[in-house]
Order: C-alpha cells, then structure tokens, then sequence
C-alpha cells in the first residue's frame, strides 16, 4: 500500500533533496515593508506566500510551527490555515509541527483537527510520553496517507534531562521511545518500505542517532537542530539508512531569515539558503557514500 513514506520518498526523489524548511514566522523578524498596515496575521501570511514561491522548486516539504501561529489568536490561526493551503497549491508537502500530546477522545479531536478537513495536514508531530493512549488516534490516520513523526531524540540542550535517563537494563529512555516507534510503524509500511510513523531525530546528537537508526530502521527520522542550532551536514549523515533514504532535515530560521546574513530581498535570500542546504547536504551523504541519485 502506498503511504506517507511513499509520497515524501517520491516528494525527495523528484528534487532530489531531503530536507525541509520550517516556517516559524517571527514578527520582529519579518520586513517592516511587509508588516505595513497589515494585521500580524496577514503579515504572517504574505510573508510565508513570498518564502514559499522562493523555495517551492527546491524542497520538498515545509514544517508550520503552530506556536507562532496560535499567538495572535483567530488572526494567526487563520494565516496557519492559508499558509498550509498555499503550500499545497504549490504541490509541497505539509508536515504541522503540532506536538500534540493527549489520550482518548481529546487526542482522536487532535488528530482529526490537523489530519482531517480542519487544518489539512500530511503530516504531524507527536509527543508520545502518554503512551500508545496518545498514539492511537494518529496511528489511525496513517490509512489515509496521513504520517506522524514522534519525539524520540530532540535537539535542545535539555532533552538529556529525560530522554538520556537510563533505565534498570542500562537502556536510555530514548530507546525505549525509539523501540516503541519501531513497533506502532509495524503496520503501516508502504511499498518502498518505510513507515508512516517517523521520528524526531535531533542534528546535535549524531552519536544517539547513529544507534537509533539501527533501532527503527524503517522509520523515516525528522532532523531538527541543522543550521541555528549547531547541527552540519556531516551531522545529519547517521540519520540516513545506507540506502541514502530515511531522514529529511529541517532548517528554519537559517532559510526564512536569511535575508539577515545575505542581503537582498527576504524571498530571494531564502531561495539562496534553501538551495545551499541541498547542496551542503548532498556533499555530506556522496561523501559517506549515501547519496542515492
């Protein structure tokens, strides 16, 4: 059966980049050209219509964080919605970086609000440390050509606080995640097969994703934290299974800000960071001999 897996797979291979740009729109951040007599939501919006025609041809996939979205209200949430629909008039994939985290029937509302007809995603994010209660509604979408991706390793400083915490077999709480992801992905695999369950696989921790690639080896790992956050190109390298698939890596705010390092138009300069990504990337995998074009 085709599934998520199958569509991102097909998404890369046709521009021949794993990676995926986050749209975290920061009001202070956005041009005071754009901004100008416009609601923050519709500043929101015109900002990320112009990021999306410059990366459209480039990547994949974006990533909404609904955070800096649910902040202006009505008003932001509004600009999340046309920002997703806009992404898919331009035939990009849609992953909404959500996090939810619920059980019962208030996790099958969250999965059908950002997987069903209110939102539209393709795919989400998921906190699973409520175990498969908080799983299940979203597990459940995957029938539809819906994905999740779920926290395992995350890239902030603090992620050890938990997720490193060992357990009485020597195991880390993060594997233990990891072995969770393997087995919910089970019965979901597409034809190419992976699963329409992935993980949050953080850049900063290449070590940790080395021997979390071994664990699910079929699950499809977000990487967040390349770029702002610390994480390179060789970084990235463990996230790939050896058939150079398997990972998609997320830049946000080195790609929509760029125009702050680059010069020129806020558009331009995006379109300039998303393709320095590809190639900086594509160099990293042909050089560990993973690159698969």
């Amino acid at each position: 059966m085709r599934n998520f897996a199958d569509i991102l797979l097909a998404a890369i291979d046709k521009k021949q980049n794993p990676s995926v740009v986050g749209l975290d729109p920061r009001l202070d951040r956005i041009p005071d050209s754009i901004k100008e007599g416009k609601t923050p939501g519709e500043a929101i919006l015109d900002f990320n219509k112009g990021i999306i025609d410059a990366i459209s041809h480039v990547v994949p996939m974006v990533k909404p964080q609904i955070a800096f979205y649910e902040q202006y209200g009505a008003d932001g949430i509004r600009a999340f919605i046309e920002t997703i629909e806009y992404a898919r008039s331009k035939k990009l994939l849609v992953l909404e970086d959500v996090k939810r985290n619920d059980i019962g029937s208030t996790a099958k509302a969250y999965a059908e609000a950002h997987l069903g007809g209110a939102f539209g995603g393709d795919a989400v994010t998921v906190n699973a440390y409520l175990g498969s209660d908080g799983v299940k509604p979203f597990l459940e979408k995957t029938s539809e050509g819906k994905g999740l991706f779920i926290l395992v390793k995350t890239s902030n400083p603090s992620s050890g606080e938990l997720q490193d915490k060992l357990l009485d077999d020597g195991r880390a709480v993060y594997e233990l995640m990891a072995e969770l992801v393997d087995k919910w992905g089970n019965d979901c695999i597409g034809e190419r097969g992976y699963s329409a369950v992935g993980a949050v696989v953080g850049a900063t921790y290449p070590k940790e994703a080395e021997l979390l690639r071994k664990v699910m080896p079929r699950a499809i790992f977000l990487v967040p934290g390349y770029g702002a956050q610390g994480g390179g190109a060789d970084d990235v390298v463990p996230c790939f299974n050896p058939d150079g698939y398997g990972a998609v890596v997320n830049s946000s705010r080195g790609v929509i800000f760029a125009y702050e390092k680059l010069g020129g138009e806020f558009d331009e300069a995006a379109g300039r960071a998303a393709e320095a990504m590809r190639e900086d990337i594509s160099k990293a995998l042909k050089k560990a001999d993973k690159w698969p074009w």
